[in-house]
């Protein structure tokens, strides 16, 4: 049976928790395209937003670094099946092909432009190359990598004092280093780069996940995995609330007393995603790990559905940009928009004007049916992943 068997157990709690973090993705970037108001106000400004929208935003935040950590916890097993040579080849040449795939597929999927007037630099090209450079430190003990993780994690908001001193002006390779600027770039004649994802500190995600891959083999009992995973969540929550209320270190966006408490809230909440922030990696990777110990041996019908969605997440992260920006021209059309519409200079999506949008209960509507929708596709290509032996099904 399933559940004599701790490795198909650790996998199953780990997809679980891949696909609740794809379903909610899909209602961040419903709202991206769908909702008004969203591509010129910050969800998260204290000051223009309201509860319902701040929480669709900030629960969304748990998509990208939990989606990293998994992708880095599940190369370390690898172990089990790969030698080191053979988990830095596959690692190189998976990383250059999400590389490759960011910049077309993904890009035109977001623009629908076939000029690809921008390419967009989100998690998928944050993963490849940090794939890239896990496919040299692989050869490392878990704990050194683990160790680099944490490092990086901890460290790399140091760069924020340099980054906000007068005049500073942040270079391209700066860009895809540390800095995000949304600012699009030109790379050659007619073509620019918008780095969303700057890599260091999600590669340091992703070894912190490849370090939390040692608890998930069978010599690690599944009481000491969970009690691990309890104490370093909890333990991650407990450094978010210290560091974000010492307003010292952590996060470039410090937060402010408001006239409300409300709005307080919000901005204590309100902490830095591009790049992730140690205070932003604490308040979700934390609740993650409770997550991944509460998922170990939860059964149910919701979490069948979840592991479908988490068993394929490159093909439900495509095709969902697509389903998604395909429904945008739909509605673009019936709403009364025309072809000399189209384009808006001041959006980088073609059939989505900053005039176009609906309400946020619209936008819920809208995310239940795209995931709905991708429910059989999903269901379809992981029974075909499981039951084939091609090669290229382990860079899909």
């Amino acid at each position: 049976m399933e559940l004599q068997n701790p490795a198909r157990e650790r996998v199953y709690s780990i997809d679980v928790l891949r696909g609740i973090v794809m379903i909610l993705m899909a209602l961040d970037h419903v709202r991206d395209y769908f909702m008004t108001g969203a591509m010129s106000s910050d969800p998260l400004n204290p000051e223009t937003t309201f509860p319902a929208l701040y929480i669709t935003r900030w629960v969304t935040h748990f998509c990208a670094p939990i989606f990293v950590f998994l992708s880095g916890l599940s190369v370390f097993l690898m172990n089990t099946r790969k030698s080191k040579a053979e988990i830095s080849k596959f690692l190189l040449t998976r990383g250059l092909w999400l590389i490759l795939i960011e910049v077309t597929v993904v890009s035109l999927g977001l623009s629908f432009n076939p000029l690809f007037s921008i390419f967009f630099l989100q998690v998928i090209w944050a993963i490849g190359i940090s794939f890239v450079l896990l496919s040299l430190f692989v050869f490392l003990p878990w704990g050194a990598i683990l160790a680099i993780g944490i490092a990086i994690t901890v460290s790399h908001n140091i760069l924020d004092f340099y980054e906000t001193q007068p005049g500073f002006q942040p270079g391209l390779l700066w860009e895809f280093l540390h800095k995000q600027t949304f600012v699009p770039r030109e790379i050659l004649p007619g073509h620019s780069a918008l780095v969303i994802y700057p890599f260091l500190p999600w590669t340091g995600i992703m070894m912190l996940g490849y370090g939390c891959g040692r608890l998930f083999m069978q010599d690690v009992s599944s009481q000491k995995r969970r009690s691990i995973l309890v104490s370093v969540g909890f333990g991650m929550i407990g450094l978010f609330f210290l560091l974000r209320a010492l307003n010292v270190y952590g996060d470039p966006l410090h937060w402010d007393a408001w006239p409300s408490l409300q709005q307080t809230v919000f901005s204590f909440f309100n902490v830095q995603k591009y790049p992730p922030s140690l205070l932003y990696t604490c308040g979700t990777i934390g609740p993650g790990l409770l997550m991944l110990a509460a998922l170990e041996n939860v059964r149910n019908r919701f979490a069948a559905v979840c592991k479908v969605y988490g068993s394929v997440p490159f093909f439900y992260y495509v095709v969902h940009f697509y389903l998604i920006h395909g429904l945008t021209v739909v509605a673009f059309f019936a709403s009364g928009y025309g072809m000399d519409q189209v384009v808006d200079p001041q959006s980088p999506f073609l059939f989505r004007p900053v005039s176009f949008g609906f309400s946020l209960p619209v936008v819920y509507l809208i995310w239940i049916a795209v995931v709905a929708a991708l429910y059989r596709p999903c269901k379809w290509f992981a029974e075909y992943k499981r039951t084939q032996r091609k090669w290229w099904l382990s860079y899909v």
